[in-house]
């Protein structure tokens, strides 16, 4: 029948290797695992840094977008009302709500060009804004303004998007791309203005919204832009994958 026995005293000896093997333990824990697993940590970091998709930072093609006056706070707006002078063409406006929800524009590639879904949009490119509710291009001419007598900003084109030549606009910024938090100039291409906001606000229909127009010169007032709400597509996005070009 077994027997139930009592506690094994340890001796002297057995004490100092035991203290000893737990101390040989406490510093293998020091000097092998924990810089073994700061070392998986930080290669695990940097692996999910280079997957990580880059380009949000930046505007991209076919991304859509609200742009702000820099000056104004006021967004770039447009909607089905027309102009009652000048060329009656569908009006361009500024406006101060943040909800609004005709102020999303479709950034493309110049007229008769292509860019590829997701590609950030270098400053110096030739781009159109396409007016995504009601599919007209942000256009200019040599017309003359409503309120302030400057040129007139209107938006232009058929239901598929397709404008003519007015509707190209060069990209003015410091940076090598178009970046999301800093400021830029758009250029009409044809007739060398400068998307800005006058000051002049209308009455009716459009009571309270500023009026956007051509400035002449690149150094002339309010002519500066930033992005604000938006969608902003990059490569590894699903549709990018599936949608290869933004045509015009």
């Amino acid at each position: 029948m077994r027997q139930l026995k009592g506690k094994i005293k340890e001796t002297n000896k057995q004490k100092k290797e035991r203290k000893k093997e737990f101390l040989e333990n406490k510093q293998r824990v020091f000097t092998v695992v924990l810089p073994t697993i700061a070392a998986i940590f930080v290669l695990i970091a940097a692996y999910v840094y280079v997957k990580t998709p880059r380009g949000t930072e930046h505007v991209t093609c076919g991304s859509i977008l609200k742009l702000m006056n820099v000056d104004y706070k006021v967004r770039l707006h447009s909607d089905n009302i027309k102009y009652g002078s000048g060329s009656g063409q569908q009006s361009v406006t500024g406006t101060s709500s943040k909800e609004d929800g005709n102020s999303y524009w479709l950034v493309k590639a110049g007229t008769k060009r292509q860019c590829t879904r997701g590609v950030p949009i270098e400053c110096g490119d030739i781009i159109r804004l396409e007016h995504v509710a009601t599919k007209k291009n942000l256009h200019s001419h040599l017309v003359i303004s409503p309120l302030s007598g400057k040129q007139e900003i209107s938006a232009y084109g058929d239901s598929k998007g397709e404008g003519d030549n007015g509707d190209n606009w060069l990209l003015v910024c410091d940076t090598t791309y178009w970046r999301r938090d800093e400021p830029i100039i758009l250029k009409h291409v044809d007739t060398d203005a400068y998307l800005a906001v006058s000051g002049r606000v209308y009455g009716n229909p459009i009571t309270g919204h500023s009026e956007v127009v051509g400035e002449y010169f690149s150094n002339a007032p309010h002519v500066e832009w930033v992005t604000t709400e938006g969608v902003f597509i990059h490569p590894n996005d699903f549709k990018a994958q599936h949608h290869i070009h933004t045509e015009l």
